[in-house]
């Protein structure tokens, strides 16, 4: 792990060099940020895939409304009929979340790299860099602990969270609308239809589905500079293809999730 991690470091502080006659100073923070976008380039395809799966979902709908007349008085039998269905159709309902998926070591290589004293027994030094006044390794803790949050550092997570939380209102509205749109367009049940097992407990979180975006403002707090500049710039590249992505979907497409 540690080879990998100096092979990693190496590369980053390469870019970096390669970055700096145009970036200077904040060169590395640049080289984390078009990083981040190379990895979503990477998962792009897995995106797409996710929208082409959701367009396939959407035209069951009328078949699994069907299985819901059915099987109204047997949950355990609607649910297998659903399962078998998606099977036959070959329609994955976790193709969405892929992508999501595949990013993770992408970001934990980051945290680590930039939470990391030493790499491979050798001083780290990327731990120096840094994005305007505000270190790399630092988070916003420390940045309001030099000066507060109108100081050097402060100003840039400033900026930062002004960038997600226009993000997150842009996810918020779209995710509201788009779960409008679901309910009026789903058939409602029949008075006599049981509730299939955990279907209370998912209407529940689909209340607060709309909020999730707003833990991105949580992550940039409280992640190492580097890490929370992958989630920003994550966060953005997601809400933008998705609207890409899924903009000629009539209803219950694409629901906003935090993007790493």
């Amino acid at each position: 792990m540690s080879s990998f991690m100096s092979v990693f470091a190496s590369l980053v502080e390469h870019f970096a060099s390669m970055l700096e006659p145009l970036f200077h100073a904040s060169a590395t923070a640049a080289a984390i940020i078009l990083f981040t976008a190379f990895v979503r380039l990477l998962v792009h395809p897995l995106s797409r895939a996710g929208a082409r799966g959701q367009r396939d979902r959407l035209k069951l709908q009328p078949r699994i409304a069907e299985l819901r007349k059915q099987h109204r008085k047997n949950p355990e039998a609607l649910q297998k009929a659903i399962m078998d269905l998606h099977r036959e159709e070959k329609v994955s309902p976790l193709s969405g979340c892929l992508p999501m998926l595949f990013q993770m070591p992408a970001f934990f290589l980051l945290y680590h790299l930039f939470s990391s004293g030493s790499i491979g027994g050798t001083p780290n030094a990327l731990l120096g860099h840094t994005l305007g006044a505000a270190s790399l390794s630092g988070n916003f803790k420390d940045a309001l602990a030099h000066g507060g949050l109108f100081g050097a550092q402060g100003l840039v997570y400033v900026a930062l969270f002004a960038l997600v939380a226009a993000v997150a209102t842009f996810n918020y509205r779209r995710t509201k609308r788009q779960m409008a749109l679901s309910a009026a367009a789903a058939p409602a049940p029949a008075a006599d239809q049981p509730q299939m097992p955990g279907m209370g407990a998912m209407t529940t979180m689909s209340k607060y589905m709309p909020l999730m975006s707003f833990m991105t403002l949580f992550s940039v707090a409280f992640v190492p500079l580097a890490a929370a500049l992958y989630v920003v710039t994550s966060t953005t590249w997601s809400a933008i293809e998705r609207a890409v992505l899924y903009r000629d979907m009539p209803y219950g497409a694409g629901a906003a999730m935090p993007a790493i």
